[in-house]
């Protein structure tokens, strides 16, 4: 028998032209339906085997959430049904439900009802609660003075405070800190290796590929692909790509404006968490940068890269007086600000540029990006007059993250930790 089984699950909303058109509905209900139906799930059939930890991804606005709502019954379907055969624990919102104004005591012991704990065993489990949760003498303050990890942290202490039978996390443990997000994972694989079914919704590849036995891609509110994570996260790696550099091309057909009377690209990178906007460390004013773009192999405009690609590095500078012994250079940041890599055109020897007051000048760094999956800042720069192996008497600006280029797994069998993928060769000798 099935821990979850799914069948023909779909979730509509009804849309009405006006507020008047929903009014005249609810008065005359033999009249003819005057709503039209936004499908946000259709057809979705799946089961969930006892024991088995199953992922479910897809990019943004899929539907993932409102799936996991339905199952657990938080949400009514459309049309189909969900049934369950045991008792389920579920962490799909930040706080399951804690009353601000009470402490985190208090909601513990109505949090724990919810779920289905009696009083005694939850007053038998609160030092337990009290211990994984971590959050000290908080425990009776009231949880409006709670940071965003505070909540999770005791919200996910609660539901997992006795093992069940029946797991169901939608992406909760992304906020908050990594040793409790690490310490979270181990107890989910300490249930799982007890018999805990898992149902999964995240964003984090490398969780779904280590935990789940399965995966479900939702896209465009069907299951458009059930099978083993590696190949479902290959496929959603492919849409992350057709999303972001759809958005590339969007964003590249728009004009370039002019701001705060210098030259800079419209596009700003704030679009990733963890990177602050574009802004110049150094700007004396005598030069601008008008674009930046990132470029693939095949010159399309892009935001997303898979690891080992090739890619160009392209910008466009004005000169605002003329200027002499011109160098160029760009660097790879983490979300860190640490720099992975970093270069110059008088560092890989090449000539000085000269231009002159209201010129233009296009300049393209091509490589390739052997790094880890994960967001990186892109920098340019400008200096004159080199000195040593890679200094300069003057820098005349330094933007900051340019740009945001996200870089996505392979999907390959081979793996790598640290940063940068070094392409080792190994060989066995025997003595």
């Amino acid at each position: 028998m099935s821990a979850i089984t799914v069948t023909n699950l779909g979730k509509a909303y009804k849309q009405y032209p006006s507020r008047w058109a929903r009014l005249a509905e609810w008065l005359l209900p033999g009249d003819k339906p005057r709503h039209n139906l936004h499908w946000v799930l259709q057809d979705i059939n799946f089961t969930v085997n006892p024991g088995e930890a199953v992922g479910i991804v897809g990019i943004n606005g899929a539907g993932k959430s409102t799936l996991l709502k339905m199952i657990t019954g938080t949400t009514q379907p459309t049309t189909g049904s969900v049934q369950i055969s045991s008792r389920v624990a579920a962490l799909l919102e930040l706080g399951m439900g804690f009353h601000p104004d009470f402490t985190g005591r208090q909601n513990t012991y109505m949090a724990g009802q919810l779920i289905g704990y009696s009083v005694a065993e939850i007053a038998a489990l609160m030092s337990e609660i009290e211990a994984f949760a971590e959050i000290g003498d908080y425990i009776d303050q009231p949880v409006r003075v709670y940071s965003s990890g505070m909540q999770v942290r005791l919200a996910f202490s609660v539901a997992t405070a006795i093992r069940p039978d029946v797991l169901i996390v939608d992406e909760a443990l992304s906020v908050g800190d990594k040793y409790f997000s690490q310490k979270s994972f181990n107890r989910i694989q300490n249930f799982l290796d007890q018999g805990t079914t898992l149902l999964f919704v995240s964003h984090d590849s490398t969780a779904v590929k280590a935990l789940c036995d399965r995966a479900i891609l939702i896209e465009k509110g069907k299951a458009t692909m059930i099978a083993d994570p590696e190949s479902v996260i290959d496929r959603y790696n492919g849409l992350l790509l057709e999303s972001t550099n759809k958005l590339a091309e969007k964003q590249s057909a728009e004009p370039f404006l002019p701001t705060t009377g210098k030259d800079t690209h419209s596009h700003q990178a704030s679009h990733v968490d963890g990177f602050r906007e574009m802004h110049a460390q150094v700007d004396t004013g005598e030069i601008s940068l008008v674009d930046f773009v990132v470029l693939d192999a095949a010159g399309m405009q892009v935001l997303a890269v898979t690891t080992g690609d090739e890619i160009s590095i392209r910008y466009r500078v004005r000169a605002n007086v003329n200027l002499n012994e011109l160098y160029f250079g760009i660097s790879i940041r983490n979300n860190l600000a640490i720099s992975i890599f970093n270069t110059n055109t008088y560092a890989i020897k090449q000539a000085p540029v000269s231009m002159k007051k209201g010129e233009l000048c296009q300049v393209a760094f091509k490589m390739r990006v052997p790094i880890q999956v994960g967001n990186y800042g892109l920098c340019m720069g400008v200096a004159s007059c080199g000195l040593g192996v890679g200094g300069f008497e003057r820098y005349l600006l330094n933007i900051v993250n340019a740009e945001v280029l996200e870089v996505l797994g392979t999907g390959e069998l081979g793996r790598f930790g640290g940063i940068v993928d070094l392409s080792p060769s190994y060989e066995f000798l025997y003595e």
